[in-house]
């Protein structure tokens, strides 16, 4: 048994703490907030519970992997609510000032061929050998990649993948936008199948066309919705680490991570943190795993003759983009709006220009994201109101500011969220949108540095593009410090909560000296934990 610190309280700390807990290692999570979550965060103001993150529930079969390594299931945990339709997608008004017809997105692949087929003719086809495609690239990634530490080159020596090589090679080459501009003339069709990139954190002109297994996720199984939001899910992976062991320690900031030199190396001897009343404390410890933002457990956290990922390293790195958080309080129903909805601007370049280009600025208008849980879930707002989550991608840039209640953020960011309200107000057609809001949260990307120290602000962490996935991406293991391990989106295998617990289960790996590619053997690890019960 090891006494493990983990430096956050995330999804992927929390995770990683449950896992190492049912292990048998002693584990503390020390979390600098007064709440767990990350960006998997909760605001509750008025009777309305917004979730200030993640909200898309894609590969269930992520958590379902991961509900079995700590002995219990997604269906004893969670209440998934599968959405049909999947989501809307609106465009700009006509010139005359109506709203243009809505596409909507519905449940499962025949619906969604009819769908593409009523917009392009022959385009069901196309739609197939895509979706296929890029089901075969899950199965692939999954196998293969998402899960593997790449601490062994032989687990990418299987006849599989060298048999997958030539294609591997086209779909690592390729970019996404392109990849579906070559099946599919509709624009709305292209843009449904580029827009995933962004939840990746990049621009679809950049993303590498293997990320199109994303539509195998939304189009052909389906976007479910865990009842209480995504707060829930956070909830249930902080209750099972602590059933398993694992103790939370709330407003602990770590200052830094401490070490020493055993048989000739500099090794991790523990954390230092501060509590919420200034003072310092020490905490011996021969694993640490930091859950925290990269960039910062490096910089911040460690002297720089011990950092894997100095400055300069960063400074050769591309950042996802940053965002504008808008939750609105709306009094009255809402039923243009379905659970999940897209705002895409005809200019797909310019807007992703705006966000990732050489002159950065927030896009006007922006191709937007919004969210209304209430539409699935009644506990989210008080009766007869609705709950609004609004995203608008930006650059990622703290010097845009911070947001607020009710109008109080920075100028900048109170700007972008008065412009998303119009334009969810004009393209859907809700004339009287901003006279019915009656509480009005914000966050801009001085938030996701203050809160969770994000490099540059950002949302995500470090773009998908190709030099920044897979085993491209930056590892889970100091190669300067023996015993420091790193979990989370800004590690590999990237963003996004399925991969924040992918992340936890390869610490588990190298801890434990499994260099193996896909998911652990959920008998066995049962196996382990009862023998150290």
């Amino acid at each position: 048994m090891s006494r493990v610190a983990v430096i956050g309280a995330g999804v992927a700390g929390l995770a990683v703490a449950g896992l190492l807990a049912r292990d048998g290692h002693d584990v503390t999570v020390y979390e600098k907030n007064s709440r767990v979550g990350g960006r998997a965060g909760t605001i509750e103001r008025d009777g309305f519970r917004f979730d200030s993150g993640p909200s898309w529930y894609l590969m269930p079969e992520v958590f379902d992997h991961f509900f079995e390594m700590m002995g219990t299931s997604t269906q004893d945990q969670l209440d998934l609510t599968l959405l049909d339709p999947g989501y809307r997608v609106f465009q700009a008004p006509e010139s005359d000032g109506h709203p243009s017809p809505s596409v909507t997105v519905p449940f499962g692949r025949a619906a969604v061929a009819r769908l593409f087929e009523s917009r392009e003719p022959g385009s069901a086809q196309a739609l197939d050998a895509y979706l296929d495609s890029a089901h075969d690239a899950r199965v692939m990634a999954e196998r293969y990649f998402l899960y593997n530490p790449f601490t062994r080159l032989r687990t990418l020596m299987t006849p599989e993948v060298l048999r997958a090589l030539p294609r591997l090679f086209t779909l690592l080459g390729t970019r996404l936008q392109s990849f579906a501009a070559r099946r599919f003339r509709d624009p709305v069709i292209r843009q449904l199948l580029g827009y995933p990139a962004v939840f990746l954190g990049t621009d679809p002109r950049t993303a590498p066309a293997m990320y199109h297994l994303m539509s195998a996720l939304d189009l052909d199984e389906g976007v479910s919705y865990p009842q209480g939001g995504f707060w829930r899910v956070v909830e249930r992976i902080a209750e099972l680490a602590e059933a398993a062991g694992a103790r939370i320690v709330l407003d602990a900031d770590v200052t830094a991570i401490s070490t020493g030199i055993r048989s000739g190396a500099p090794t991790v001897t523990g954390v230092e943190w501060r509590d919420s009343d200034g003072v310092a404390h020490t905490a011996d410890a021969d694993i640490v795993v930091s859950g925290a933002d990269l960039h910062h457990t490096e910089t911040a956290l460690l002297p720089p003759h011990l950092r894997t990922y100095p400055d300069s390293w960063w400074q050769r790195r591309t950042s996802g983009p940053g965002a504008v958080l808008v939750m609105l309080g709306v009094r009255g129903s809402l039923p243009e709006l379905p659970h999940h909805s897209l705002f895409f601007t005809e200019d797909w370049d310019a807007n992703f220009d705006a966000i990732f280009g050489d002159a950065p600025e927030i896009p006007s208008p922006a191709s937007t994201y919004v969210c209304r849980p209430s539409a699935t879930d009644s506990t989210v707002a008080p009766e007869g109101h609705e709950n609004l989550f609004v995203l608008v991608p930006i650059p990622a840039d703290t010097a845009l500011g911070a947001g607020g209640s009710d109008g109080g953020g920075s100028a900048a960011i109170e700007r972008a969220a008065d412009a998303a309200i119009d334009q969810i107000s004009r393209w859907a057609g809700i004339d009287d949108l901003r006279e019915r809001i009656v509480v009005r949260e914000t966050k801009g990307p001085a938030d996701f540095l203050g809160d969770y120290n994000s490099w540059r602000g950002g949302m995500l962490g470090p773009a998908h593009i190709l030099s920044q996935s897979a085993m491209f991406r930056a590892q889970n293991e100091s190669r300067q410090v023996t015993g420091l391990y790193y979990a989370g989106a800004t590690t590999a295998p990237g963003v996004g909560v399925p991969m924040c617990l992918i992340s936890a289960e390869i610490v588990l790996k190298r801890i434990r000296g499994d260099h193996s590619s896909g998911p652990l053997d959920v008998s066995a690890t049962a196996e382990s934990a009862s023998g150290t019960a």
